[in-house]
């Protein structure tokens, strides 16, 4: 019972933080496999994998459902990635436990230290963007009726800027100008904020396939900010395309690992999946009532606590 209540509970923080981030959940998935579930590393990473993939997939239903996935752009990173996802894949039975553990706990280390990082203005946006709701009904203060004739007819004396109405010339803006708020939700079939970089993502792209074949996590963490800043898409659109590179990636891994699977504990995996999925969809839910900044600190703090403790495990069993 108590293993049972571990793996629901373990598997519910993993699908929160996949559903909300779009990454990080199959970092803290492997360590709750190891030491709080018992298994073996390289069974953990192969039952991260299955976790990984099953919640990635499901969480990206969700966000392609709202229109938050770009797939050719996910397609083409996902791609990148598979044939590194495979090989490292290969590669994982045959080094020894410590190697892989500090190997892990690096990865960690690298998550957490990513996720704490204070991001840019432009980035702030958007993860703001993709924090709250967008109302479309209620009225912004800018276009709320004000009795300051002065803010009705325009900026004060002074401010050089065009006012939301008018453009530079001081004409209406004609319907083709409208250009989406750093803050909005870009229109459908867009979500690009900056040009693509196709070189940088192609490599980024193989970087992520590598890590998830080799450590059975998503690699969320650098997909995301690589979709962001090489690909040019907006934060919430990049975390519904990174579950995409997530799902793609895991499952080409699981074929090259299609040897081990038979051999995992389902009565600890299956239950662990299950509150993975919920837990994923109820991830983005959560994404939309907490601020993007707090939940990364959240996480990235747990994953923090874990790289510290996969590493002093490691040095203890050394001595």
């Amino acid at each position: 019972m108590t293993v049972l209540v571990l793996a629901l509970t373990a598997g519910a923080v993993v699908g929160l933080a996949l559903g909300a981030l779009g990454g990080g959940g199959g970092v803290l998935a492997v360590p709750a496999l190891i030491y709080l579930l018992g298994l073996d590393p390289v069974e953990a990473t192969t039952a991260s994998l299955v976790i990984v993939a099953v919640t990635s997939a499901t969480a990206l239903y969700a966000h392609a459902r709202d229109g938050r996935v770009r797939w050719s752009a996910g397609a083409s990173f996902a791609a990148a990635g598979a044939v590194p996802a495979a090989l490292a894949a290969t590669l994982a039975d045959g080094v020894p436990r410590p190697v892989l553990t500090v190997a892990f706990a690096a990865v960690a280390a690298l998550a957490a230290v990513r996720m704490l990082r204070p991001r840019s203005a432009d980035a702030d946006a958007d993860a703001e963007a993709g924090a709250a709701p967008l109302d479309d009904s209620a009225p912004s203060a800018d276009s709320a009726p004000s009795a300051d004739p002065a803010r009705r007819l325009g900026p004060p004396p002074g401010d050089c800027r065009p006012s939301a109405g008018t453009d530079r010339s001081g004409e209406p803006p004609r319907p083709d100008d409208a250009v989406p708020a750093d803050d909005a939700e870009p229109p459908i079939g867009s979500g690009a904020t900056r040009p693509a970089r196709p070189l940088r993502a192609a490599g980024v792209g193989a970087g992520v396939g590598a890590v998830t074949g080799f450590l059975g996590v998503g690699g969320g963490f650098l997909a995301v900010p690589a979709l962001v800043g090489a690909v040019g898409l907006r934060m919430r659109v990049a975390v519904g395309t990174s579950l995409l590179v997530i799902a793609v990636n895991a499952f080409t891994a699981l074929i090259a690992r299609a040897g081990t699977a038979g051999s995992l504990d389902w009565a600890v995996v299956a239950p662990f999946m299950g509150a993975a999925v919920l837990g994923a969809w109820d991830g983005k839910r959560l994404a939309a009532r907490v601020r993007a900044a707090t939940l990364r600190r959240v996480f990235g703090y747990a994953l923090l606590a874990v790289a510290v403790l996969m590493a002093v495990d490691t040095a203890v069993r050394a001595l």
